[in-house]
């Protein structure tokens, strides 16, 4: 049997939010092992400038993501053991968090294609 697409029922704009987070962790992320193994601090958040911001070599529009500043979001992805939310300064993205397969990195993380 195929595994569960989304096992734990994130709503849309959770799974965008854990899709922003688990990119800044691959980017800047560093590890926070009073949180346990394989997880990373994230304390530092884009600024949009217009209707986007860069997170790497992607683009991202800023409809995509904003549940980065709804503590609800926060409070739901923690509670579903993805991140420990130090809202609004930081996240520390738990190992199951990053591995968690939200689907919508090629959709909101817009690559250049050469």
């Amino acid at each position: 049997m195929p595994p569960r697409v989304n096992p734990l029922k994130l709503n849309p704009l959770q799974l965008k939010t854990l899709t922003l987070l688990q990119e800044l962790g691959r980017l800047i992320g560093t590890p926070a092992p009073d949180e346990g193994e394989g997880a990373l601090l994230v304390n530092q958040f884009p600024h949009a400038h217009g209707n986007h911001f860069h997170m790497g070599d992607a683009v991202v529009s800023t409809a995509d993501a904003n549940g980065l500043s709804n503590p609800a979001v926060w409070v739901a992805l923690e509670r579903k053991g993805l991140i420990k939310s130090r809202f609004p300064h930081a996240a520390v993205i738990t190992l199951e968090g990053m591995g968690y397969d939200t689907g919508l990195s090629d959709k909101i993380l817009h690559r250049s294609d050469h």
